[in-house]
């Protein structure tokens, strides 16, 4: 094993790195202790290539600002940001629990009842970033932590569109996760608050049927289903309403979707009282 020479290290002489928790294709993350606040938090330190590109370093360090002004609770708060060794890097609330993506790690579907308050929960925190005019643009299961106590939580606001300034997503790399990625976003169109409903459908139809509405043998592969295929019908043993919600929320054209987290609120209330979306 190779030890991770951030293990130990003082950041800022405040935060003290002592876990490594996650990798991901943007950034490490490691649990730390806030000296200065006697905190556990949590640092994300974005990769070192994208330290090249000075446009992703100030869309970086603007959208960490915007983040950090999302004031909900169902929202990782952001508390501060700067950089170790010339990488950017954020602190952030650390939270207790685990992602929906390690709920979907067995390939099975994830109990109707359990599922819809999962959406439910993403939603209470879309409807407030949409009224204030922040749009997430990367919702997946790895970005949706659901607490201890069965709270659920969005965390990254801002990454993905920081992530457009850097070189690679700049000569052809889609920004967001090629599964959840919307039509839109696979071609490179204008993104609005609709995209975030269509990556929330998705999820809900992944926990829904077990599995992802499109698969390929690459990203490339994936995105072009997301944008020409239908996706396959869920189950019968899903209620009408339900299906047919997230139908819409998967629809190709924004304008046909629901429009925004309010809207796709709704929705799922009309849904869970048997009548139709």
């Amino acid at each position: 094993m190779v030890t991770d020479p951030l293990l130990g290290r003082l950041v800022d002489s405040r935060y003290e790195i002592v876990d490594r928790v996650a990798r991901g294709g943007m950034a490490t993350v490691y649990v730390a202790q806030d000296r200065r606040l006697d905190r556990r938090v949590a640092l994300k330190v974005m990769h070192p290539h994208l330290a090249d590109s000075p446009d992703f370093v100030a869309r970086f360090r603007r959208e960490a600002r915007a983040a950090a002004r999302l004031a909900n609770p169902g929202v990782v708060a952001v508390y501060d940001q700067g950089s170790l060794d010339g990488v950017a890097y954020l602190v952030m609330e650390y939270v207790e629990g685990h992602t929906v993506r390690e709920l979907l790690s067995e390939g099975e579907a994830v109990p109707i009842p359990e599922a819809v308050e999962i959406v439910s929960g993403v939603l209470d925190a879309l409807e407030y970033s949409h009224r204030v005019g922040i749009v997430h643009r990367d919702i997946k299961p790895g970005n949706l932590l659901i607490t201890q106590n069965g709270k659920v939580k969005i965390t990254d606001f801002g990454i993905a569109k920081a992530a457009a300034a850097a070189p690679l997503t700049r000569t052809g790399m889609v920004v967001g996760t090629a599964q959840y990625v919307s039509p839109e976003q696979a071609q490179g169109k204008d993104v609005t608050t609709a995209t975030d409903v269509y990556s929330l459908g998705v999820v809900g139809y992944e926990m829904l049927a077990g599995k992802r509405p499109f698969s390929g043998d690459s990203s490339v592969s994936v995105a072009i289903a997301h944008i020409n295929q239908a996706p396959p019908a869920l189950p019968t043993s899903i209620s009408a309403p339900t299906r047919e919600l997230i139908g819409i929320a998967l629809r190709k054209e924004p304008e046909h979707r629901y429009s925004d987290g309010a809207e796709l609120e709704k929705a799922v209330a009309a849904a869970r009282l048997g009548k139709r979306p």
